[in-house]
């Protein structure tokens, strides 16, 4: 019967080093370090400069084991897609960036496992009141605007090319 053990951090994504605790936690598991590590550091290169729960799943009978990587705040993931390092203090007078509805939808892909939309339109309309609280516009328009836009239709078909990444995404 195989026996789990479950080794949990929180690292900056792709930036995972030998160091501890990661380093002497995983050699005492028995298992390569310098592997684990790169590993690590691969699922996480698309949160660079974010710091990322990461959990190590090892079968301690086979010493097999996987990687399970989670994923950064909406806001996170905002604020590094405009390139900022924290929100606007005054988000309705203050903008810190503006991003395309595109890059919007893409941050809701990589949230669906933690969102409770159940349709992508949901989904970008939670993403867009997170971008207006923070400071950052879309497609130069308020948020609030988008969103009323979405629900006129006006977004239905930039929307439609990632209904079935959507779909498929788990939940």
């Amino acid at each position: 019967m195989a026996r789990e053990k479950v080794l949990s951090f929180l690292i900056e994504g792709g930036n995972a080093r030998p160091g501890p605790p990661l380093g002497p936690t995983l050699s005492s598991a028995g298992l390569n370090v310098g592997k684990v590590i790169q590993e690590i550091n691969e699922a996480t290169k698309d949160y660079k400069g974010m710091t990322i729960p990461v959990k190590v799943i090892i079968d301690t009978s086979t010493k097999k084991y996987r990687i399970e990587v989670g994923i950064p705040t909406t806001t996170a993931l905002l604020l590094q897609a405009v390139g900022a390092k924290e929100p606007s203090g005054d988000p309705e007078h203050q903008k810190i960036g503006d991003l395309s509805i595109e890059k919007i939808i893409e941050i809701a892909l990589k949230k669906k496992p933690q969102l409770l939309a159940k349709t992508l339109k949901a989904a970008v309309k939670t993403i867009l009141g997170s971008a207006r609280s923070i400071g950052i516009t879309v497609d130069g328009k308020d948020p609030k605007q988008v969103t009323k836009e979405i629900e006129e239709g006006l977004y239905d078909a930039v929307l439609s090319k990632y209904e079935e990444e959507w779909e498929k995404r788990e939940s």
